[in-house]
């Protein structure tokens, strides 16, 4: 009873005019920043955070959050139209909702996408509601060793998601960890492989490294492609609807990826990004035909898509009740209420009621307006495919170029994503999939960190990641997933030799 009278006190709190209207502005702009490529919730938090500054602390929390979860509502729109992710965790939906839109199927991706990403969100939203101490509690037992482990199993399970074969997808993680190191070292304060450059000191630009992998390298590569002459028809009502056949196959990826999404959210420094690596990698892996994958598979939208939705809600647990943010956005957040005199921590749900549950009220109102934005909306996304391509890429470059630099203010960085537009186009040429890079790019400082922070506890000893239950879990997982690939590879190349050494037996 004390769990609903909280819940009617938080609506009660959200339902107030001045935060519905602050809700709504936060969702829309949310949207908005997600289907730009380049600009992202970060950008757009940080340039609100002085607007918090004269509203009331719950309506701000409230507006910067909408801003926070409505960026994963539109930033697959660019990524299923133009191969553009507006934020790294949908760099996942490029790789089924981009050949799903030039197979005449984008108000169908779309579609599939709103409805995934509200099954999402409210499945972390009753998660948050029900389970918040107890995920708390489970995300202070995640140490060092615990995250490295985590990590390395999702950076496998990635590995996965290459449409050829396991060695290539490996391959291109590992370029991603190489790429990742880039930059000044953490512990030691020196630059490594930044080559005297002083612009890569920070290291390289992730979004500069998004829009060079996905943006540019489409561009390069349907500039001479035969169906980019082609103007798509119109497309109905009827044909923006799944069938009840396409229905069906959207239900339990949709829940497996919102079960998987808010436990990872719920951890600290996890996010979004991470869970719909890993939902779209389950999905391949549980599929009875995995080579759909990459061709237009509607699961492969619906998974990522409930997943990244459903972290983005819980991930405000370890923020608001460990006082831990998971990303730079969830610390601008806390910025933020710092900025108000409210301390987070375990006690800011037992000293700020309103402040918490009004918060999490208005996901649940929130998410319902966001439906109501994008439902209507499809078709005209959609018609962005009729503009011609002599007309479309350009404006594509300029607003590459006007997001990346809109980061740094940093000229340096439209050569860089010049330069990644390049790499990406040669691992497109040499069929690598650039999506599991850009895991391992945002993965290995982390890694690394963890791995560093384990040794120093252990004075050296490795074994300590064996030693502790819930890392030796997933290193043990992390081992079968590694075997399963080498067998399914090894049994896939048997299999395609047999009907050769068959028809030379005779001869």
């Amino acid at each position: 009873m004390e769990l609903f009278d909280n819940l009617w006190m938080g609506l009660g709190v959200a339902a107030q005019p001045m935060n519905l209207a602050y809700c709504f502005l936060g969702v829309f702009l949310g949207t908005l920043v997600g289907v730009l490529p380049g600009i992202g919730a970060l950008a757009a938090i940080s340039l609100l955070l002085p607007v918090t500054y004269h509203i009331p602390p719950t309506s701000a929390i409230i507006m910067l959050a909408g801003v926070y979860y409505g960026a994963q509502y539109g930033g697959s729109t660019a990524a299923i139209l133009l191969n553009l992710p507006g934020t790294p965790s949908s760099a996942v939906t490029c790789l089924d909702g981009y050949p799903m839109a030039k197979n005449g199927r984008a108000g169908l991706a779309l579609f599939v996408t709103t409805i995934a990403s509200l099954v999402g969100a409210m499945a972390g939203l009753v998660l948050l509601v029900l389970f918040s101490p107890a995920i708390a509690e489970l995300g202070l037992k995640f140490g060092p060793t615990e995250f490295f482990s985590m990590m390395l199993l999702g950076l496998v399970a990635a590995s996965s998601m290459s449409g050829g074969s396991a060695a290539k997808g490996l391959a291109t993680v590992v370029l991603g960890l190489l790429l990742g190191t880039i930059g000044t070292d953490v512990n030691s304060g020196t630059a490594r492989y930044a080559f005297d450059i002083s612009e890569l000191q920070d290291g390289i630009n992730l979004v500069a490294l998004a829009m060079g992998l996905f943006g540019v390298a489409e561009v390069v590569r349907s500039i001479n492609s035969a169906d980019t002459h082609k103007q798509p028809s119109k497309v109905p009502m009827r044909a923006m609807v799944p069938t009840r056949q396409e229905f069906g196959a959207t239900i339990k990826p949709m829940l497996r990826g919102s079960a998987l999404g808010s436990a990872l959210g719920a951890l600290p420094g996890v996010g979004p990004s991470i869970a719909a690596f890993m939902a779209y990698a389950i999905e391949k892996r549980v599929a009875k035909d995995p080579g759909r994958f990459g061709q237009g598979a509607i699961e492969g939208i619906s998974a990522p898509e409930s997943a990244n939705n459903a972290s983005a809600q819980t991930a405000f647990v370890p923020s608001l009740s460990l006082g831990i943010p998971g990303d730079a956005v969830m610390a601008v957040m806390l910025g933020a209420l710092i900025i108000h005199g409210i301390a987070p921590g375990p006690m800011l749900i037992s000293q700020q009621p309103e402040l918490f549950w009004g918060l999490v009220a208005s996901f649940l109102i929130g998410n319902v307006m966001l439906v109501i934005l994008n439902l209507p909306t499809i078709g005209l996304w959609v018609a962005l495919l009729r503009i011609p391509f002599a007309w479309m890429y350009p404006a594509i470059l300029v607003f590459v170029a006007l997001g990346v630099y809109s980061v740094n203010s940093n000229p340096f960085d439209i050569y860089m994503v010049a330069a990644l537009g390049v790499l990406g186009y040669a691992l497109m040429v040499l069929r690598f999939e650039p999506a599991p890079l850009l895991l391992g790019y945002i993965l290995g400082p982390m890694l690394e960190e963890n791995l560093r922070r384990g040794l120093l506890l252990s004075r050296g000893d490795p074994s300590i990641f064996i030693e502790r239950p819930i890392s030796a879990t997933l290193l043990a997982m992390t081992a079968l997933l590694l075997a399963w690939t080498a067998w399914g590879a090894l049994r896939k190349r048997l299999g395609g030799s047999r009907p050769q050494d068959a028809a030379e037996g005779p001869a």
